[in-house]
């Protein structure tokens, strides 16, 4: 199975404390261009997982743009300070064979950590690695290529 990780692009800092409505800036929405013309040449997703938060939701938007038939699933457990662990266990349920996640560091470097058993690697803005697996589970995933956008 095919497993795509891409953290948002840039954001716009938080206002009056709400991290949640955090949304893309001019920047962010370029970086997530970029990524999604990447991602249209190479992966067939059957599945999109997102956070519920604003700046992961507008980055998926340019993705699905190149994928529009494709089913989204809103995902609680892959919010900035959520245990990969839990992640990768809700993860590991979905019956799909190529799952595009879209959510935040640090939870996408702790997830790639766990399922590749490599040293954490920090994710850049709207970068996406793309990871080949039976399943998802620790230890079993091996990193197939990424992007990271030129902007």
């Amino acid at each position: 199975m095919q497993l795509t990780l891409v953290r948002h692009g840039e954001a716009a800092p938080p206002v009056d404390g709400n991290d949640a409505k955090r949304p893309l800036t001019a920047l962010g929405h370029a970086q997530a261009e970029q990524t999604a013309q990447y991602l249209n040449g190479i992966v067939s997703p059957e599945v999109f997982v997102v956070s519920p938060l604003l700046r992961a939701q507008e980055t998926l938007g340019h993705i699905q743009a190149y994928f529009p038939e494709v089913p989204v699933l809103l995902c609680d457990k892959i919010k900035p300070d959520d245990d990969a662990e839990d992640a990768i266990d809700w993860l590991s349920q979905l019956p799909f064979e190529s799952v595009v996640v879209v959510c935040h560091m640090n939870v996408v470097g702790h997830i790639a950590e766990q399922l590749t058993h490599e040293n954490f690697n920090p994710f850049a803005l709207a970068e996406a690695r793309i990871y080949r697996q039976s399943v998802i589970a620790n230890g079993l995933s091996t990193q197939e290529h990424s992007f990271i956008p030129t902007l």
